[in-house]
């Protein structure tokens, strides 16, 4: 028997109110402990440069292998940047803010030399505008990196709030169509002869 697409569509509502609720929890989480939050990333990072150092550093003994002196040397550098990332934990979140800050400057720049090459056109007060405000943005992340970073966290955990709302929401509304088509479906069924 087929099964018509709007109930196989409004059958993933349990997923849906999953990826809502875990969405809800970590937007909680986040909000709530913005600085352990960093920390945890902070130690991802690290982890992250210590296997990728190791993986250069094994492949230096690999046969074959034309660049063993680079590998090695990358390899090195890796694991002690990622242990002094674990090891310092203000100093990668630091570190997190000012790549942030110099990609937003980055950002606003482009922004603001597009909006100015392009001569007059259409929505060009917009990209000024998104310039200006980037720039600043990126000035202020890059003066102050931790307390920024800080910011954003608690910005991203309600953001991440309000998205597990909607999808919870958006959960319990297909559970409710599905039920509906459910229903139809049965009612068709014993109607019919």
């Amino acid at each position: 028997m087929d099964v018509p697409p709007a109930l196989a569509a409004a059958s993933g509502w349990q997923a849906t109110l999953l990826v809502g609720i875990i969405t809800l929890v970590l937007g909680l989480i986040v909000t709530l402990r913005p600085s352990g939050s960093l920390n945890v990333i902070a130690v991802l990072l690290g982890l992250l440069m210590i296997v990728s150092g190791l993986f250069h550093l094994f492949r230096v003994f690999g046969s074959g292998e034309e660049h063993r002196v680079w590998h090695g040397i990358a390899g090195l550098l890796l694991v002690v940047i990622g242990v002094v990332l674990i090891r310092h934990l203000h100093l990668t979140v630091a570190l997190v803010g000012l790549i942030i800050g110099i990609s937003w400057i980055v950002e606003g720049v482009a922004a603001l030399i597009s909006a100015f090459a392009g001569g007059s056109r259409e929505g060009r007060g917009w990209w000024i505008a998104f310039g200006i405000l980037t720039l600043i943005g990126g000035i202020v992340i890059t003066a102050w990196p931790v307390e920024s970073v800080t910011a954003i966290a608690v910005l991203i955990g309600i953001w991440f709030i309000i998205l597990g709302l909607f999808e919870i929401v958006g959960g319990i509304m297909l559970r409710n169509a599905s039920s509906k088509l459910h229903a139809a479906m049965g009612q068709s069924a014993t109607a019919s002869p």
